[in-house]
């Protein structure tokens, strides 16, 4: 499988002011078989150390950071003379082995000629960090669910990821209903690589459901392995209470849905630590949409997202069958898997989640506030073809965006948008279909 963090790597190859690297992410979202994969691909030798199976290396990294001993260590695990030009060095789970985190400091200031990349959950890590973490010593690269243009490349339509990237308008619009299908698979199967994989190899959607079923399994047994049992109960609360929050039609997560008995201040370290570990977004609303938006943000309210559409869709039980009812997987949830969708592909694409814009009296809500450049863009998110959006209307007559974005099933269109009192400038209005948000970023700079 292609991952596009593969440029990202071989950027920080060839950076002449390379430090060592942390690949995070979340658990299960392809980090060491990127890792591997990069190694394969770019480096003459590789020499893979995974520190949760390796007590030798866990004791030898714990006693001191003289480089050259660690250096010896390293080549006597790997079997072979490790030569700056040529090897990539992996440290895998290196959240395992804090010492092995500390000592990329180390390795920095004393040996940079060394290409070291570690992979290590986003929570193991942020546990280390305050205890010998190698602040400012080491670059980072996240790792996030495969996006849907990735998951096209996977499953063997990569001509339609190419469209997408060359933004060839007309092209998508013959194919239409095709990448429309084709969304949909992704909105079942999701972006956990694992799951991509037994699809491409098996095509058996109730295969998937048993990954994405076991992945969720799995992440539930983490939660005892870090806190308390009392703590991992509202883990696990939360964890199962957002689905449900997501199904309301106002999706603002409310603590006291979760169990009336407990307020926030009893669920604030079980959301922090579900937060940390990457397996959750808050997406919170702002007061005003203006620089910098998280001036403007306000604490307590916010939405709860899954880190992947599919790992959603398993959750809340979403039939296989849907994905072959014309547009009813659209329209699950209240549009939440539309907005889990555009929400995954905004964060893997610019690494920062956006926030959200609403007005109490009457009743007005813009999906998503995003900062891009100079401009603060409003996305409203349709689960399919209807482009009423009275919200976005609203927001661009008080705040005057200067452009402002629809996704939802219908085609690409670019029009301006007059003041009929003509009293303010118009503003550009973008309807990008929800196959292509992934051109975002490129379509507001133009």
């Amino acid at each position: 499988m292609e991952r596009y963090a593969m440029s990202k790597l071989l950027a920080w190859k060839n950076s002449p002011h390379r430090k060592p690297l942390l690949l995070l992410g979340a658990r299960q979202v392809g980090k060491t078989w990127l890792l591997n994969d990069f190694g394969n691909r770019h480096f003459k030798k590789v020499a893979n150390i995974r520190f949760d199976r390796n007590s030798v290396m866990r004791e030898t990294f714990s006693r001191d950071y003289d480089i050259p001993r660690l250096l010896s260590a390293l080549q006597l695990e790997a079997g072979f003379k490790i030569t700056p030009e040529d090897t990539l060095i992996i440290f895998d789970e290196i959240q395992t082995c804090p010492a092995a985190l500390t000592s990329l400091k180390y390795f920095c200031e004393d040996a940079p000629e060394y290409a070291i990349a570690a992979a290590g959950s986003l929570l193991g890590v942020a546990e280390h960090q305050g205890t010998g973490f190698p602040v400012g010593k080491v670059n980072r690269i996240y790792l996030y669910p495969m996006t849907f243009t990735e998951f096209l490349t996977a499953t063997g339509h990569g001509q339609f990821a190419e469209l997408i990237a060359a933004d060839d308008w007309d092209m998508l619009g013959t194919f239409h209903e095709k990448l429309s299908d084709l969304l949909k698979y992704y909105y079942f199967i999701g972006g956990m690589p694992e799951a991509v994989a037994s699809y491409v190899e098996f095509h058996d959607f109730q295969q998937v459901r048993r990954i994405q079923q076991q992945l969720l399994s799995d992440y539930s047994d983490d939660f005892e392995k870090h806190v308390s049992k009392s703590t991992a109960a509202k883990i696990r609360m939360i964890w199962e209470s957002i689905p449900n929050q997501l199904a309301k039609e106002n999706k603002k997560f409310v603590y006291s849905d979760v169990k009336k008995s407990l307020r926030s201040r009893d669920l604030e370290e079980a959301m922090q630590w579900l937060l940390a570990a990457g397996m959750i977004y808050h997406i919170h609303n702002v007061s005003k949409p203006a620089f910098p938006l998280n001036a403007y943000r306000e604490e307590n309210a916010f939405k709860a997202f899954f880190l992947d559409i599919g790992l959603l869709a398993a959750k809340s039980n979403l039939n296989a069958r849907t994905i072959l009812e014309g547009n009813a997987v659209f329209q699950e949830f209240k549009g939440a898997l539309a907005e889990q969708y555009v929400l995954q592909q905004i964060v893997a694409e610019s690494g920062s989640v956006p926030y959200y814009w609403s007005e109490k009296s009457p009743t007005r809500e813009v999906d998503f506030v995003i900062e891009h450049e100079e401009n603060i863009i409003p996305l409203e998110v349709k689960a399919e073809r209807n482009l009423q959006a009275k919200s976005l209307k609203f927001y661009c007559r008080k705040y005057h965006p200067a452009k402002a974005v629809r996704t939802s099933m219908s085609k690409f269109f670019r029009q301006t948008i007059v003041d009929p009192g003509g009293k303010q400038d118009g503003y550009t209005l973008i309807d990008l279909p929800l196959f292509a948000v992934s051109r975002l970023a490129s379509e507001c700079e133009k």
